[in-house]
């Protein structure tokens, strides 16, 4: 990671000797070792990997080849460790990047949301999240309705780090509907995720009840009359109208 600028210019030599050494069946601390060598290159792409401006065009070799296989789920310690490391090299290209393999993607990282270490789980809301803000409008209903269904069981996490970053990912997704998401054929989808937003807004946690109002805010944009009906009728079920009342007025004063 000293070569600097002079990685950019050997994109062609380096990025077969990568995959080589990336092949899941390698051994696990030696990919470990690469993906953390990647992961700081990566962060540091226009001086180092994208030095020539040419890196773009290496993006889906750098996906399909070295990180999308290597998330794949296999159940050992190490494997969790590799596709931890995977995952925040796929953050780091995340940041930085135009992408074509969307849906393979999306797919990957859905099943990354259910790993057993809470910062592959984190690291998955935080690419889910950014996936979500470079494809924004571009992905269709269908992959959009296999997203958010997982988001929200990691709402649930155990951890509140993961609970809070799962939320962001959601306000992303609803900030992303485009045109191609028709609110009247799609309607369930969204009762269903009304609904359980307004039950997490009764959550013991304030800083989990604080992030849901706001996301039930940009939900708002999106179906207005909908989540006025649904939470004028869990208003009176709650510890307290607090936060319903919060969200009513948000609501009437669009």
């Amino acid at each position: 990671s000293s070569a600097g600028p002079v990685v950019g210019e050997f994109l062609p030599a380096l990025l077969p000797l990568l995959k080589s050494c990336l092949e899941p069946s390698r051994d696990p601390e030696m990919r470990l070792h690469i993906f953390t060598m990647l992961s700081k290159l990566l962060l540091d792409a226009s001086n180092t990997l994208d030095s020539q401006g040419r890196f773009a065009e290496y993006m889906e070799i750098v996906l399909q080849d070295l990180l999308l296989p290597n998330l794949l789920w296999c159940s050992s310690r190490s494997a969790a460790a590799v596709r931890t490391a995977a995952l925040s090299c796929l953050l780091a290209v995340l940041h930085g990047a135009v992408l074509s393999v969307e849906e393979t993607l999306s797919t990957q990282l859905i099943s990354a949301l259910e790993e057993d270490s809470k910062l592959a789980r984190l690291l998955a809301c935080r690419s889910v999240h950014s996936l979500l803000k470079l494809t924004t409008q571009q992905l269709n209903a269908d992959s959009l309705n296999k997203i958010y269904p997982e988001l929200l069981k990691r709402v649930d996490d155990s951890s509140e780090d993961v609970r809070v970053e799962a939320l962001k990912s959601l306000s992303m997704w609803l900030s992303s509907l485009g045109k191609n998401y028709d609110t009247q054929s799609c309607r369930p989808h969204l009762e269903f995720l009304f609904q359980q937003l307004l039950l997490y807004m009764d959550d013991p946690d304030t800083k989990i009840q604080d992030s849901v109002l706001e996301v039930l805010k940009v939900a708002s944009e999106v179906d207005r009359g909908l989540l006025q009906q649904q939470t004028e009728a869990v208003r009176e079920k709650q510890r307290s109208p607090e936060y319903c009342d919060k969200l009513l007025q948000h609501i009437h004063s669009l």
